[in-house]
């Protein structure tokens, strides 16, 4: 075999660190894309180890390989169809008999397999102890304790993993029982018979997916053995038929007891110390954010304080970038020789443009830092479960809770993790809603206009209340939805509260550079290209062009193509309080919110304005009323998605339908709220 490009695929429970150990394996050497055909995210990073370069990926959390979700069905054709060279079954220690229904699985796969003993701080904290030779000897693989947190473990998981490339896979057969063991021998031997056999994974594992009727697995085997595999199909439905009428219960429920006695009965063998009675410091914890009546409130509160962290000290890093930005367009613009419109193009156009979104990286950090830590401490967890009871008298339930929470960060990921979710009803109205939360690209027009209009004891209050906001439209809007066009039951909620850990720094910085690092490539790409479009559009005709032009009054940007179309709009918009410059910026904000800041840089630029983002704060300031402030804040959280979220919802919901709706409602919408809000306000 050679050293060279091999596969490593982690796999495990979800919680049960399995990111964790990858992170710690590949630092910073990874990347996110999807897997081919789907909206699965797919993580990877490289490892050089030796004389080894090894690809490792991190597979969707799943408890069971009989594919019940788009997330188990992607780690599961992953192992079978890509044939990792080794398998990393992350284990959580502290609940190895749970866990080990997975490893039950792998194993009857027949794939390399490495166990790793994760969180084995937490097991021993609890006075569990496993005799880790036991476990080797048994399942015949190599077994790593680690504490993937604190990297302990971490050397010798890679030495296990050289170690399990030349190692041949134990063939471990669980014991089904005399009766149901016949009936998987007799599978087996069958599909053993067949000429050419079967090479995309172990016959016996086959032959329980038919005999437990795992659809996917059925269509592949009778698809690509047509009358031999109708032949067996035949054979297994009639031994179905049998063993369910006697037993009164189905053949996969009946393999799935005997899975878990394996995991139970290992767990028993290799046990050497049981675990404390005693209460842990987490159902502690959880007496209190769990709380009925003390959950929300703390949740509210956890998050008003992000948002002081966000504002308080994003403040000093935002004026470096800004002196930078103002800097690099000053040097430019003054050794530039002359004033063409190339010059006129990198200042007002690029520089501007995006130096305009970059100015906001801080507030994007701070931001992704503080749910960084929420996340990976496991109290993200806690609030979709204190959220269950108010989400499922709306019509969902508390994990619909958890794409609304990913949407503060961004809506593509939030709508890809409704996958999650078993029922479509509760896919579609999830995803319909997401974009209300406030995402990153919308934090930048937050903090554009809030300290223009407020003091600084009333900005981290206000950029709450406006987060809060779209939480409670979406809650209203859910009701609506569930109560009319998507009407119908609910599924149940069952979710596992992962223990609580300390978040290290190492995985704060990998998320925060994988936000900041989606944030810049988006300011190098589509907002330099939206912003220099928007500047061509800004810039011409010039009013030299236009005969009688000079002759009335206005700026020269009033006549440029963007000028016409926002005082075309204008009409329509003026009765929220927006002029055509806020129009203007609208049109650039359909590509990503962001471009709004932008484009009004651009546009206040070219108007003969000095440029940065201090002095744009005080054009608003003298433009604008608070009040207008609130309504264009208002406006932009509510109305129409940006297209990436747009095209996003139509893979997900596999319809332009839904898309469209999701555009055209929320627009609308939005026109009302602020309406009435500008309409009340401008009266008091």
């Amino acid at each position: 075999m050679k050293k060279t490009d091999l596969k490593i695929a982690i796999a495990g429970n979800p919680n049960a660190g399995k990111t964790t150990v990858f992170n710690a394996l590949t630092g910073t050497r990874q990347h996110v894309a999807n897997y081919p055909g789907v909206t699965v995210e797919k993580k990877s990073g490289l490892l050089k180890y030796k004389d080894m370069q090894m690809e490792i990926v991190d597979l969707p959390g799943t408890y069971s390989l009989t594919a019940a979700s788009e997330d188990e069905r992607v780690a599961r054709n992953y192992i079978i169809h890509e044939k990792p060279d080794v398998v990393v079954d992350v284990i959580d220690a502290s609940n190895f008999e749970r866990n080990a229904y997975l490893t039950s699985q792998l194993l009857e796969l027949g794939v390399r397999l490495v166990v790793v003993l994760n969180m084995s701080d937490r097991a021993k904290s609890q006075g569990q102890i496993l005799d880790i030779e036991m476990i080797k000897e048994r399942l015949g693989c190599e077994v790593v304790e680690t504490v993937g947190s604190r990297g302990v473990g971490i050397g010798e998981l890679k030495d296990s993993i050289a170690r399990a490339v030349n190692r041949n896979p134990k063939d471990v057969t669980l014991d089904y029982g005399e009766e149901f063991g016949a009936f998987v021998d007799e599978v087996t031997d069958s599909i053993a018979a067949m000429k050419g056999g079967v090479d995309y994974a172990s016959k016996r594992w086959i032959a329980t997916k038919l005999l437990e009727y795992d659809p996917q697995v059925v269509q592949k085997f009778t698809d690509t053995y047509r009358s031999l595999g109708t032949t067996i199909m035949n054979r297994v439905r009639e031994i179905r038929k049998n063993v369910e009428g006697h037993h009164r219960a189905s053949l996969d429920i009946l393999f799935a007891e005997r899975r878990y006695g394996f995991a139970a009965g290992l767990y028993r063998e290799i046990l050497r110390k049981e675990p404390s009675g005693h209460r842990h410091f987490s159902d502690s914890v959880d007496d209190l954010v769990t709380h009925r009546f003390i959950g929300i409130p703390l949740f509210l509160g956890l998050m008003y304080l992000v948002f002081y962290v966000t504002f308080t000290f994003a403040g000093l890093p935002m004026e470096w970038i800004e002196n930078g930005v103002g800097w690099l367009g000053n040097l430019v613009a003054t050794y530039w020789p002359g004033d063409g419109p190339i010059k006129s193009l990198v200042v007002d156009g690029a520089i501007s443009g995006v130096g305009g979104v970059l100015v906001f990286l801080p507030n994007i950090l701070l931001l992704f830092m503080c749910i960084s830590i929420l996340e990976d401490s496991g109290y993200m967890a806690r609030v979709a479960f204190i959220m269950d009871k108010l989400m499922h008298k709306i019509g969902l339930h508390g994990k619909s809770f958890i794409p609304m929470v990913l949407g503060f960060g961004c809506s593509v990921p939030a709508i890809m993790a409704t996958r999650t979710l078993e029922n479509r009803r509760d896919r579609l109205t999830t995803m319909l809603i997401i974009p209300l939360m406030s995402c990153g690209a919308k934090l930048p027009i937050y903090t554009l206009f809030i300290p223009a209009f407020f003091p600084m004891a009333w900005r981290p209050r206000v950029l709450w209340l406006l987060y809060l906001t779209g939480v409670m439209l979406a809650i209203l809007l859910i009701r609506i939805l569930r109560s009319s066009m998507l009407k119908g039951e609910s599924t149940p909620f069952v979710m596992e509260l992962p223990p609580y850990r300390v978040p290290t720094l190492k995985g704060i910085i990998i998320h925060m550079w994988e936000r900041s690092k989606l944030y810049l490539k988006k300011a190098g790409t589509i907002i330099l290209a939206v912003s220099i479009v928007m500047w061509f559009l800004t810039s011409y005709p010039k009013p030299a062009e236009i005969p009688g032009a000079q002759e009335v009054r206005g700026t020269a940007i009033e006549y440029s193509f963007a000028g016409r179309i926002g005082h075309a709009m204008e009409p329509a918009i003026k009765p929220l309080g927006f002029d055509w410059r806020i129009g203007t910026a609208l049109i650039g904000a359909m590509a990503a919110k962001e471009v709004f800041v932008s484009q009004l840089a651009i546009i206040f630029s070219l108007s003969g304005d000095e440029s940065g983002i201090s002095r744009l704060t005080e054009k608003l300031r003298k433009n604008y009323t608070p009040l207008i402030g609130i309504c264009v804040m208002l406006f932009c959280l509510i109305s129409f998605p940006c297209m990436a979220t747009i095209v996003m919802t139509k893979r997900e919901s596999g319809s332009w339908k839904w898309a469209i709706f999701q555009l055209v409602g929320l627009t609308m919408l939005a026109y009302l709220i602020t309406l009435i809000v500008y309409q009340v306000g401008i009266r008091i």
